[in-house]
């Protein structure tokens, strides 16, 4: 993989950081040094390879260098969606810890899209980009690979799956919050509860509707796999998911949304079908996001500290920045349960 995009092969096509590498003489993570400032190069090949990188486009001509530890300089953030409170409170977090380090962030957004983070991978070659933190599913290899190649420290947020040993990441304790949502579900006296959750082979879809699973055997109550949903943590199929589950003949008494978007989506679904929240239906959502103490009834959710995991990551990258390790690889910030008034007891004709 290479890091610019290829647009060809006729006298226009700019060169490709591999094909820069070559002609100097050096390896492509020479040049990615060069070409991001990092001092561990000699004077003689970064005086030749900047010339080269001048010539195809790549560097000002007498940009200022820079060693790793020094502060200032561009860290790239880059999300699948930006459009939710959700995308917000994860770009604050690691913009609060950035500007105090007198560092800068370049958001970008894939929006699921294969052809997205190529772009990104191929633009991180024209800026002066120091490290990356990724809010994506999952880092394919070809992109660990290629951030190896170019030299990026970076640190993921929440993950697709476990990433390989010695990546660092940070996410939240999923299966707890499953757990602690779907208590509260039960100590209220509910027994029929569904859940909708997000993609299934996402390891915090997986992880909420384990500590759902788990919370119905600790009370000797069976799992209904007619109970469960797996969506993409949105609105809409979210509210089409509910719908199918509210218009079952032994309907749920109550809802658990692995989001609250999906909550949202349940709540809009309960007013087409006429019921009432929580009269009618309980529902918990997952994330605390700002509005989930505006719509009403206010929801119960699970409150996951979204600018904190953010911060987490940025600290990583930091940390790796100044040439040291992070503490740990893998961090798990807490999750909490937060009572609002869309859960109740079930009503007593639903209950029986």
């Amino acid at each position: 993989m290479t890091s610019t995009v290829r647009t060809g092969s006729g006298p226009g096509r700019r060169r490709t950081l591999a094909e820069i590498a070559e002609q100097a003489g050096v390896s492509v993570s020479t040049v990615s040094k060069v070409l991001h400032d990092r001092s561990d190069v000699s004077a003689e090949t970064r005086a030749k390879v900047q010339r080269l990188l001048e010539q195809h486009g790549y560097l000002a001509k007498h940009r200022p260098t820079a060693t790793a530890a020094q502060p200032g300089g561009l860290i790239d953030f880059v999300i699948n969606e930006l459009d939710s409170p959700w995308a917000v409170e994860l770009i604050r977090g690691a913009e609060d810890v950035l500007h105090d380090a007198n560092m800068g962030l370049v958001v970008s957004a894939t929006h699921g899209r294969t052809r997205r983070a190529r772009q990104w991978l191929d633009s991180l070659a024209t800026r002066s980009t120091r490290g990356a933190i990724l809010v994506v599913p999952e880092l394919t290899p070809e992109q660990h690979e290629e951030l190896g190649r170019l030299g990026i420290p970076y640190a993921l947020v929440a993950p697709i799956d476990e990433p390989a040993p010695g990546t660092p990441w940070v996410g939240a304790t999923n299966w707890p919050g499953g757990l602690a949502a779907t208590r509260h579900l039960i100590e209220l006296g509910h027994r029929r509860i569904a859940i909708i959750s997000g993609p299934e082979r996402r390891l915090t879809s997986r992880a909420r509707v384990d500590g759902y699973r788990s919370a119905l055997a600790e009370a000797g109550l069976p799992f209904d796999p007619a109970l469960v949903r797996y969506g993409d943590f949105t609105h809409n199929p979210a509210h089409r998911h509910a719908l199918e589950l509210l218009a079952l003949p032994e309907r749920p008494t109550a809802i658990f949304a692995g989001s609250d978007h999906q909550a949202l989506g349940t709540y809009r679904a309960a007013a087409e079908l006429g019921l009432r929240i929580p009269d009618d239906v309980s529902v918990v959502g997952f994330d605390d996001l700002p509005f989930a103490d505006w719509v009403t009834p206010r929801l119960t959710t699970v409150r996951t500290p979204l600018a904190d995991m953010t911060a987490l990551a940025a600290r990583m990258v930091l940390r790796l920045l100044s040439g040291e390790q992070p503490e740990t690889t893998r961090v798990e910030v807490a999750t909490e349960l937060v009572v609002r008034e869309s859960s109740g007891p079930p009503a007593p004709m639903a209950h029986e």
